[in-house]
């Protein structure tokens, strides 16, 4: 498995991570054992960046990766994430950038982890409310403190990364980027290569509808969040669809999956860029794996960049974007 450098304070980890939310919510039916499988299945393949955040359950996903990394944490590098804040019973309280919240997260994480330290801790959205430099202050204390070993965020905006790096070295900035969420190649990948700051795609596979499975929503379980998702939705999804068939044109004549394709063309954009597709199936890990062996020719990026230029996708990326820091 290849590595690579996220960032400029020393963090390598897998060229491919695993996005571990779908395990515990939002993509329909869990299957706790099958998902512990695919964890111990990524990291003898190599993979060990994990990916998580306390909001996914909520709670129980941290719990989850904790079970299965309990006796190779060592064979791991951890991510997770503070800032959407949940209830128990998954209610949404909001968005919360306080430094006494950082810490009180961060403490609960460690515990549901049952770990003494997390590798890449994220804020996973910015809080409007709170001036990043408070917020990134006491992220920093906690570095000092050893519980954290490397900084990052997650859907900021350039202006914010800027601000937040000037606090503390950001290590890493996650953000959705893929064939149809391409908006990051304008000003924010710019703005993490200047300031030497790793970048994690998440959803490089556009929430699994690169990977050419569905031909209808009807396709996506009835207790999967994606039926409500823009992209997923009336004459999105079919406009949507016609992306996903030329991309599929290009995978066929290679000889790999479409999402293989998708996989192999956010790998060629930079060995800056670590994707993180998200499986909660052996069978589907071990396809993405596969994925770093693709070589792809200056050819087939100027052909896959045809196919799915930038802003061709129909749709936004969350119905509620406000969320998102711009």
């Amino acid at each position: 498995m290849e590595r690579r450098k996220l960032g400029t304070q020393g963090l390598e980890v897998s060229a491919i991570g695993l996005g571990c939310m779908g395990m515990s919510e939002f993509y329909g039916r869990a299957d706790e054992d099958e998902a512990i499988a695919t964890i111990h299945r990524a990291i003898e393949l190599g993979v060990d960046f994990l990916d998580t955040a306390d909001m996914y359950g909520p709670f129980t996903n941290e719990l989850l990766v904790g079970r299965a990394i309990a006796d190779r944490r060592d064979k791991v590098v951890l991510a997770t994430k503070f800032g959407n804040e949940r209830r128990e019973d998954g209610s949404w309280v909001g968005i919360n950038g306080k430094p006494e919240y950082v810490r009180r997260a961060c403490e609960a994480s460690l515990q549901r982890l049952g770990v003494d330290h997390i590798d890449l801790y994220y804020q996973h959205r910015v809080d409007k409310t709170v001036p990043i430099e408070e917020t990134v202050g006491a992220m920093a204390e906690l570095v000092e403190e050893g519980k954290v070993r490397h900084l990052g965020l997650s859907e900021a905006s350039p202006d914010t990364i800027r601000r937040a790096n000037e606090v503390h070295p950001i290590t890493a900035l996650q953000t959705e980027y893929s064939l149809w969420s391409r908006d990051p190649e304008v000003d924010v990948l710019p703005t993490v290569r200047e300031l030497g700051i790793g970048f994690v795609a998440y959803s490089p596979l556009g929430r699994g509808f690169l990977s050419g499975r569905f031909r209808s929503p009807d396709d996506l379980p009835a207790d999967d969040f994606r039926r409500n998702h823009p992209r997923f939705q009336g004459e999105n999804f079919h406009r949507n669809l016609e992306l996903v068939e030329r991309v599929r044109e290009i995978a066929e004549e290679k000889g790999v999956t479409p999402g293989q394709l998708a996989l192999a063309w956010v790998l060629a954009q930079g060995k800056d860029i670590v994707p993180i597709p998200g499986t909660k199936r052996r069978e589907y890990l071990e396809e993405n794996v596969a994925a770093t062996e693709i070589q792809l020719t200056p050819e087939d990026l100027a052909r896959i960049d045809e196919a799915a230029p930038r802003g061709a996708t129909s749709g936004d990326r969350y119905a509620d974007m406000s969320t998102i820091d711009a």
